[in-house]
């Protein structure tokens, strides 16, 4: 009886988190972000509790289950609404290759040592450093790696402005002021708040307006 209890389980709770990761939206295992990878492990586990420990109620490993779901549905939605729920959650990419050159303090912030950078580096055949003029550390923790003779993405546009907030960290990047943003922006006739998207690209400031992607 007691196998047929467990197969049962086994079963409930397979298609119990098919259906639950389908309401939390379709992610690689790669692109999972630390929350997400969090309430995998809780789920795993308490689902591996509930099916070995067979005399106990299901509903002790079903109703927080569907709890840790729901709540982090809740801060999906709300980090598409809100960048700054978004950094809290997700985290935010960071830049370990600059022009050229290794931002060993951003690496030092993310616990990224050398190591790790060559290691990835290696992963998408790219023999050394040199080689590479940006690469991009993501939430993911993928390297995302732009090289020296792309024609394409020499000038990779990093992000400006995101749902309405400033990126002080890019604008220094690109050698440009506060001040040179507000006479851009004037001349445009938009309000930072009111701008979904914006970056710098070819000493221009590519502007998408909220309004327009409604």
């Amino acid at each position: 009886m007691k196998y047929l209890i467990v197969l049962f389980r086994s079963v409930f709770f397979y298609f119990l988190i098919t259906i639950l990761y389908r309401l939390m939206g379709k992610r690689e295992i790669g692109e999972l972000s630390i929350m997400d990878f969090i309430v995998s492990i809780f789920i795993a586990e308490m689902v591996a509790i509930s099916i070995e420990n067979y005399k106990s109620s299901m509903l002790m490993s079903v109703i927080p289950v569907i709890s840790l779901t729901a709540l982090q549905i809740g801060f999906s939605y709300l980090s598409v609404k809100s960048s700054k729920i978004r950094k809290i959650v997700d985290g935010e990419p960071s830049v370990i290759i600059n022009r050229g050159k290794v931002n060993f303090k951003e690496m030092l912030k993310q616990r990224y040592n050398l190591d790790d950078l060559l290691m990835q580096l290696r992963s998408n055949e790219v023999k050394s450093i040199e080689e590479v003029d940006y690469a991009i550390l993501e939430t993911s923790g993928k390297l995302s790696i732009f090289k020296k003779n792309d024609d394409v993405l020499r000038n990779y546009p990093l992000p400006l402005i995101l749902d309405g907030v400033l990126d002080e960290e890019t604008l220094l990047q690109i050698h440009k002021s506060r001040t040179w943003l507000d006479n851009e922006l004037r001349k445009e006739n938009v309000l930072i708040e009111n701008i979904f998207y914006a970056f710098y690209k070819d000493n221009k400031l590519y502007i998408i307006e909220k309004d327009k992607i409604k």
